[in-house]
């Protein structure tokens, strides 16, 4: 067999690269640690999982629609979410997830040389996407948990294209309120892309809490960033999108990828935007479970950071990579914190009575 030189074919960028290894399935998990159970507390997914309308489109669809191409461009989508948010439906973008999405935006508007601005601790696919396309990332480190508006603009120079933020953020539950967004955006004035991740929106609970979506008619720089992983309850079928106004949307399409958001996923999101019953019981649980969970925390007299969205983050007096291994020894599966570089500390996605009481039970046991 002929040897292929990858030395010579592999760019630089992509050789410092570390891949990110997915963890093994659940029955796998399962075997591996013994356990005869497993609580899904690591990915923040719904514990009620998809609305009833969307389970049932999910249950009914058509085998032979399998081997017909879905919309290419999520035509009755896009039309649904922009009659529901006022704007039109060419300002809105449907990709496969979140990670799509972003690698959208990076690929329309960085070229070699560009950079782009986010946290140090925050969602990383940004940070990944855009170095495994050989592009610079400037990280500004939180600032009490949460985004440094006037560290990040700091950062800026004439080859800077993108900010991100992370609102709220993904691991802190930190936000910016709309006076601090109104103020970072008047001042990057038009000069960059900022990016509003927005994952998080149907979680939150505070009244100062900004509606990105309500500022572009305002701020033709901004793009939103929404999904349907997580209240909706969709993350096993892949769809997210992001909304912007008209002449950065129609830039960024010229990098979209087409039929890479299959029909279920097109089809179960039309009918989880119909189910608002879900969202509200979904919203009563998360409050309900992460207060009885800070509370068995704060009487363990474990340090915690919880702000809006559906996890907690926990300080431990141990690895958090042991932990990982030693509550996976019990069937709960959480989150460990190093790669989100804060050693020592976990994630905890709210789930259900049942799986906060495993979990503290385990916590508890393996602190013992």
């Amino acid at each position: 067999m002929l040897s292929v030189s990858l030395d010579k074919l592999v760019p630089e960028y992509v050789k410092r690269f570390e891949p990110y290894l997915p963890s093994k399935p659940d029955l796998e998990l399962m075997k591996l640690y013994g356990c005869d159970r497993l609580f899904r507390l690591n990915n923040n997914e719904n514990p009620l999982g998809p609305p009833p309308e969307a389970r049932e489109i999910i249950r009914r669809f058509k085998p032979p629609k399998a081997a017909i191409y879905p919309s290419g461009d999520s035509y009755y989508l896009r039309q649904k979410l922009a009659t529901r948010q006022g704007l039109d439906p060419d300002q809105y973008l449907v990709g496969n997830g979140a990670n799509e999405v972003i690698a959208f935006v990076i690929k329309a508007f960085c070229q070699e040389g560009d950079n782009i601005i986010t946290a140090d601790k925050t969602f990383a696919v940004y940070e990944w996407v855009a170095e495994f396309s050989g592009f610079e990332v400037r990280l500004v480190p939180l600032k009490n948990f949460c985004f440094d508006d006037q560290g990040m603009l700091e950062r800026i120079d004439e080859r800077t294209k993108i900010l991100f933020l992370c609102n709220p953020n993904n691991p802190t539950g930190t936000y910016w309120d709309e006076t601090t967004l109104r103020r970072f955006l008047d001042s990057v004035s038009g000069r960059q892309i900022v990016v509003v991740d927005e994952a998080y929106f149907e979680f939150v609970e505070k009244e100062d809490y900004p509606n990105g979506i309500k500022l572009l008619g305002e701020y033709s720089n901004l793009v939103v960033f929404r999904t349907f992983s997580k209240m909706y309850g969709l993350a096993g079928l892949r769809i997210g999108y992001l909304v912007g106004s008209p002449e950065v949307v129609n830039v960024i399409r010229r990098t979209c990828v087409v039929y890479s958001v299959n029909e279920v996923a097109q089809e179960a999101a039309l009918a989880a935007l119909n189910d608002g019953d879900h969202m509200q019981r979904t919203r009563i649980l998360v409050s309900a479970e992460k207060a009885f969970l800070l509370r068995e925390l704060q009487r363990i007299g474990l340090e915690t950071q919880a702000g809006e969205g559906c996890y907690v983050m926990i300080r431990i007096p141990i690895s958090d990579t042991l932990a990982y291994r030693k509550l996976m020894a019990q069937g709960v599966m959480i989150r460990s914190m190093t790669g989100f570089r804060y050693p020592n500390w976990i994630r905890v996605s709210i789930g259900t009575h049942e799986a906060m009481e495993a979990f503290v039970k385990a916590l508890r046991d393996i602190l013992a």
